[in-house]
């Protein structure tokens, strides 16, 4: 089990050495001169050449990437072009709300998708199972922002039961907290829900095909035990791996989801570092939404050895 274990782990080292040598190559491989992008079509080449020099680019590749990597190793991912701040200080600030938000979907969407897919596989083939899975086709076929526009619209425009925008911090109160991440983490959740859905039930109906299912019924086991207790146990490796493979649609989606609904988060900060272009701060916020979805893989892969102990070895 340990060799399970530091395997899993070291693995991840190489996969953020490969994502940050693709992050630090944004700067160089951006269309046209970053310097004289950055710089504006009103500066002098004297202006041009500072800023050139300011970004490293006068020097070569491999030099510059070498003390990034090690600015990196140090807890240092540069300073905003745009505010003269640390970048990691400018991520701190807007980590709270993202965070939140995904951790919210992430709860919603598992306690809704999942007894939807066992609902769909055990009933398969009825007016419930066509049901479910045409809501999840809906799911996937509209676009996060028209579903945060109606969820807006209808829950906080017209019927006034929800906050329509911002973001209140936990140390407030549970509830303030919790109102306004609740239609953003809808709208979010949406696609994510037909997913996971879509998933257990392949993966339900697979195992409820198996031997020891028909010897639970045979002896006289409820459905509700043999489904969520048995078949559902086994059905947990492949549900957990997408669930951990959506986490990518959660980190899109935020970008998205927090312009519509006005959080102060990651999102945000990102569309206004990619508008101000503000390479370093593209940077640092890539570099981090990537090793959290590495970091939400490895627990997903870790997490196999309770579901499936033969993964250990």
């Amino acid at each position: 089990m340990f060799g399970f274990l530091l395997r899993r782990v070291l693995s991840t080292i190489p996969v953020m050495a490969i994502v940050a040598l693709f992050v630090f190559s944004l700067l160089y491989i951006a269309p046209g001169d970053p310097a004289a992008v950055i710089a504006g079509d009103q500066a002098s080449p004297a202006d041009v050449e500072r800023i050139r020099e300011s970004l490293g680019l006068d020097r070569p590749f491999v030099v510059r990437f070498g003390e990034w990597g090690w600015q990196l190793l140090h807890g240092n991912l540069g300073t905003s072009m745009f505010t003269g701040l640390p970048v990691v200080e400018l991520i701190r600030q807007r980590l709270e709300p993202t965070l939140s938000l995904m951790a919210v979907t992430l709860v919603f969407a598992i306690v809704a998708a999942v007894p939807m897919g066992v609902l769909a596989a055990w009933k398969v083939g009825s007016w419930l199972d066509r049901l479910l899975m045409a809501f999840c086709v809906f799911g996937f076929s509209i676009p996060v922002f028209v579903v945060g526009y109606l969820l807006a619209y209808v829950f906080a425009l017209e019927l006034d039961w929800l906050p329509v925008q911002g973001y209140t911090p936990i140390a407030k109160g549970l509830w303030p907290w919790l109102e306004n991440l609740i239609l953003p983490a809808i709208a979010l959740g949406f696609v994510y829900i037909a997913l996971i859905a879509r998933i257990t039930r392949a993966t339900m109906l697979e195992v409820l095909s198996q031997d020891y299912v028909r010897t639970a019924r045979a002896k006289g086991l409820g459905e509700s035990t043999i489904l969520f207790l048995h078949a559902l146990k086994n059905a947990a490796v492949p549900i957990v791996t997408v669930i951990g493979i959506g986490v990518a649609l959660l980190i899109g989606g935020a970008v998205v989801t927090e312009s519509v609904f006005a959080i102060p988060g990651l999102g945000r900060l990102t569309i206004d570092a990619i508008v101000r272009r503000d390479y370093p701060l593209i940077q640092g916020i890539v570099l981090m939404f990537s090793f959290v979805y590495v970091l939400v893989n490895l627990v997903i892969d870790l997490s196999y050895m309770a579901l499936d102990p033969r993964i250990r070895y």
